[in-house]
């Protein structure tokens, strides 16, 4: 099974977050989309959380994945 996954990034390794992404959603559309997503809660709420988010996301249909970040490769 293939599936559509959506890393968002983070400046700390914590923060980084791993979506699955909706099966309708093109894949040319939903960097945008999620960007959009995500102003519209740092604009309506300044002291935002990832719960803030994730909740807008998965009202939406995407999913957060469980996931070990490994060893910089660098």
């Amino acid at each position: 099974m293939n599936e559509n996954l959506m890393i968002l990034p983070a400046s700390e390794p914590e923060k980084i977050r791993l979506i699955r992404i909706p099966e309708d959603f093109e894949e040319h559309e939903v960097f945008r989309y999620v960007t959009g997503l995500i102003a519209k809660i740092e604009e309506e709420n300044p002291g935002y959380t990832w719960e803030d988010i994730l909740d807008l996301l998965e009202d939406r249909g995407f999913e957060a994945i469980e996931f070990k970040l490994g060893p910089s490769l660098d």
